[in-house]
């Protein structure tokens, strides 16, 4: 009988804002058993780039990564955002350990191959040591995860925060039973953007399907579901969207195999 472990991954609007950021981590704290954090913080990235006088470029809402980006948002992320979440999570008495995929070579990834777009310094997941990471947490040591990876040959690579939430759960799958909950500011997958309230409980791939054809999924909802039906192919227990603030309410949208 595996041991439950809760990967959480939550977007970068909200642990950028001091009000969201603390109470999600309240929430997060309060999660019982072994879990896992994965942020985002692509707005701080984009403040930061425009005060050093650094434009930012976005195709189909990913960031071109240049190598002044890259620096930017390997500041941001690995440190500033990180940082600020490990310090709040200590104070709560989670012992967090804040870690980019180069840190113990934990998450190692290539660069994306140059097609109809060049994306830079921006890295596609080939490997995460799910050893290493469940070591940590048998210890006591949540790990908070920066979207950031490494190709070995010693250069940082940007990477998309649920990707990295996907392929960690997964890797995690062999040693756990997880449960990977993708957070952000709706209260999950809607039918109709404009009602709050017109959240779909749970979703199959077979109705996905139907949903995306049917135009009531379409944007960035589409690649966040992928990620979860291929999630749960890779042997994790459930997916679950939903509003961060909702973290121990058991709401949100359910995604089925």
């Amino acid at each position: 009988m595996k041991e439950k472990l809760t990967v959480i991954k939550v977007g970068g609007k909200i642990v950028e804002e001091e009000a969201t950021l603390r109470r999600l981590l309240d929430d997060f704290a309060a999660i019982e058993g072994f879990k896992v954090l994965v942020h985002g913080g692509g707005r701080s990235a984009t403040k930061l780039a425009a005060r050093l006088g650094i434009e930012s470029h976005m195709v189909n809402g990913r960031r071109i990564t240049d190598e002044e980006t890259l620096k930017v948002v390997t500041m941001v992320y690995g440190g500033l955002v990180n940082k600020n979440i490990v310090a709040g999570l200590q104070a709560r008495g989670v012992n967090a350990l804040g870690l980019t995929g180069a840190d113990m070579d934990v998450i190692r990834s290539v660069k994306r191959p140059v097609e109809e777009v060049d994306y830079g310094f921006v890295g596609d997941v080939k490997k995460v040591d799910a050893t290493f990471l469940g070591d940590l947490i048998h210890k006591g040591v949540v790990p908070v995860m920066a979207p950031l990876t490494h190709d070995g040959a010693g250069n940082m690579l940007n990477t998309n925060a649920d990707t990295i939430a996907g392929e960690t759960a997964k890797a995690l799958a062999s040693l756990f039973e997880v449960t990977l909950v993708f957070c952000f500011e709706k209260k999950g997958v809607l039918r109709d953007e404009n009602d709050e309230d017109s959240v779909i409980p749970q979703i199959t791939f077979a109705e996905f399907n139907r949903y995306v054809a049917d135009g009531v999924i379409k944007g960035g909802m589409i690649p966040k579901l992928e990620n979860s039906f291929e999630a749960l192919n890779a042997g994790v227990s459930e997916v679950v969207i939903t509003l961060a603030s909702a973290l121990n309410d058991k709401s949100g949208t359910l995604i089925k195999k």
